[in-house]
């Protein structure tokens, strides 16, 4: 079976920090960035550690403003 790898990718305009898909993440890829912010104010997500995600969605599913779009890539 081939290993799957994944990526998102975060409007971070438009994410508000709510940590949903933080929570989300079976794999703890995902973190609130400590120190930016977006211009809104919100300390957006991002992925802190990019080579555990599976690219199983769950965050794009739990996001309530759509903010991040998941990306498949067969290894």
């Amino acid at each position: 079976m081939a290993k799957v790898r994944g990526a998102i990718v975060v409007n971070e305009q438009r994410c508000k920090g709510c940590n949903l898909c933080v929570v989300a993440c079976p794999t703890n890829t995902i973190s609130l960035h400590p120190t930016e912010m977006n211009d809104k104010g919100y300390h957006y997500c991002y992925m802190s550690n990019p080579e555990a995600c599976i690219g199983c969605a769950s965050c794009g599913m739990v996001c309530p403003d759509g903010c991040i779009t998941v990306y498949k890539v067969k290894l």
